[in-house]
């Protein structure tokens, strides 16, 4: 006999499915999959298998919910089909419904208006003694959990500002592209300067980088505002914030682009909705995508500390592949494990913003392998460079490889390399401009590290060949990275702290100032690390097109 009876609507969807397998690890779980089509249900059911026990069963939500909650007596409803914001002149009734059976009620709203309103139940909810939690995704109850860890010790929240980024593979469903196009172009109330105002959803837009420290960013995208509850619940959280702001940043690009220019002609009045294009918008993202497979969101809250002293703290989460689209389910996931735990949330009806805390996320974002961290802006003046963009991943670095980067003045470090350039002459023509050493053998080098202005520059000599390289912290699209200059080349570069190394990753280069395309972009391993005691680097460069340029590996010591 199972411990928890957990009614799935839409489980055989988008994401009722993804919720489904992440639960599965569960013995002492009975998942009934339900929806209009009971021959998905069951055929979703047959083919998922696990510890815990998954059947199928049909389920109208304008039908007989009283009778079919009856037959399948559940503990728990997690609505996961949507959209909710079409639920019609009645869209409490499968929450009514499941309470009356004397079930609790999840679901993974977005809706800002359904989140809320489900207050209105809450006298329903603890006269049966059961709880019913609405918006519990990503928004409001995970941000919510973010919002009160990275204000901890702020006196004052000015201002409050979030998106989220999918991977252009994230397989988003119907319902999600219905619901954004029922509301795109039109005015959304947004708290500002501790005043409702109205922002255009889709149209006001804001440019951030997601980049978790010693971790590979996102590219810097540009994000345009989304109707989540996050934008009203948040200023019911302490401290309160006087602005909040909420994004998404659609990939690719061009279809963002796209989809602001309609929300344009929307918001002019030509147009009342863009809710009948939603199925040609969905077919387009599934079939016709491109771009990286990753994914991530960030929140971001300025403010004072309880002495008065400016803080802007910010909290960044990457998921690579497919990792990402399951992030909606984990606050659902983490209430389920905590009912078959024996500490279900309290009787009432609310919205989820506080139902979790951050802790309650993180060993499954880490199950998953989710890269997080916070950042802390700005970064102490008197910080190396290397310090300030790996932030709170320094204390990670392996101290012999941060003490060659504690350059606050002038570092000297000599040992020996091997270089090895490439053969073709499009090779040995990048590797001459760039002032690469020609091909040699365990020669003599020496890196002189000189810190100025918040730059580093640095002078390698390899045998008497020498050539010089200025390092900076980026800023606007090249924000987060490394970058680097040779010459006319100018390279963004991810700090990646990763098994022990520190490793080096292209995102973005230019030649002359022209921003040259991601494709061509250099490729090789490229790390820092430690062995034997001593600091070892490895250098490999290749472009694409052109082959190898130049590998220079070898060690150094500080003189």
């Amino acid at each position: 006999m199972a411990a928890l009876k957990v009614l799935i609507i839409g489980g055989y969807g988008t994401f009722g499915g993804r919720l489904v397998r992440l639960l599965m690890d569960e013995a002492d779980l009975h998942i009934v999959v339900a929806g209009r089509s009971s021959a998905q249900a069951e055929q979703f059911a047959t083919r998922t298998s696990g510890r815990a026990t998954v059947t199928a069963a049909r389920l109208d939500r304008q039908g007989d919910l009283e009778s079919t909650y009856a037959a399948i007596a559940p503990d728990l409803v997690i609505d996961a089909s949507g959209p909710f914001q079409a639920y019609g002149d009645d869209p409490y009734r499968v929450v009514r419904a499941a309470l009356a059976a004397g079930a609790s009620y999840l679901d993974l709203a977005d809706d800002a208006d359904f989140v809320l309103g489900i207050t209105d139940l809450d006298h329903d909810a603890k006269r049966a003694g059961r709880y019913a939690l609405s918006g519990v995704s990503t928004c409001p109850a995970l941000t919510g959990a973010i919002y009160r860890r990275i204000t901890r010790d702020f006196g004052e929240v000015q201002s409050v500002t979030g998106g989220i980024a999918p991977s252009p593979y994230a397989g988003v469903g119907p319902s999600v592209i219905r619901a954004i196009a029922s509301y795109a172009g039109k005015g959304i109330t947004v708290l500002t300067n501790g005043k409702c105002a109205t922002g255009y959803s889709f149209i006001d837009t804001r440019r951030f980088t997601v980049a978790p420290a010693g971790g590979v960013p996102l590219r810097s995208l540009k994000f345009s505002l989304v109707d989540v509850p996050d934008l009203r619940l948040l200023g019911q959280i302490e401290p309160t914030p006087a602005s909040v702001w909420f994004g998404a940043a659609p990939v690719p690009t061009l279809y963002h682009a796209a989809f602001r220019l309609l929300a344009r002609v929307v918001r002019r009045g030509f147009v009342s909705t863009l809710a009948p294009l939603a199925p040609v918008m969905h077919f387009v993202m599934q079939h016709f995508s491109w771009g990286e497979h990753r994914g991530g969101m960030f929140l971001e809250c300025a403010g004072r500390d309880p002495a008065g002293l400016p803080r802007r703290r910010s909290w960044h989460l990457v998921a690579e592949g497919s990792i990402g689209p399951l992030t909606p389910t984990l606050a659902c996931v983490a209430i389920v494990r905590a009912a078959l735990a024996g500490a279900p949330p309290a009787p009432g009806a609310r919205p989820a913003h506080a139902a979790l805390e951050l802790e309650d996320f993180e060993p499954l974002l880490a199950r998953l392998g989710c890269v997080t961290s916070e950042r802390e802006l700005p970064s102490p003046s008197g910080w190396p460079l290397f310090r300030r963009l790996l932030g709170s991943a320094w204390r990670s670095l392996p101290q012999g490889i941060a003490k060659a980067h504690e350059c606050t003045d002038r570092i000297t470090l000599r040992g020996r390399a091997t270089i090895v350039r490439g053969r073709s002459l499009v090779a040995r023509a990048v590797a001459w401009i760039c002032g690469f050493p020609l091909s040699a053998e365990h020669v003599p080098v020496t890196v002189e590290m000189l810190a100025r202005d918040g730059e580093e520059v640095w002078r390698r000599d390899f045998d008497g060949h020498r050539f010089t390289s200025v390092l900076s912290e980026g800023s606007g699209a090249w924000s987060s990275l490394l970058v680097e200059r040779f010459g006319p080349f100018r390279f963004g570069i991810a700090l990646v702290l990763e098994d022990d190394k520190l490793r080096y990753v292209v995102r973005r280069w230019s030649f002359a100032g022209l921003p040259m395309p991601a494709a061509l972009r250099p490729r090789g391993t490229t790390f820092e690390s430690l062995e034997d005691r001593r600091f070892r680097f490895d250098v490999e460069i290749r472009l694409p097109l052109v082959g190898h340029v130049v590998t220079y590996r070898g060690w150094l010591a500080a003189q």
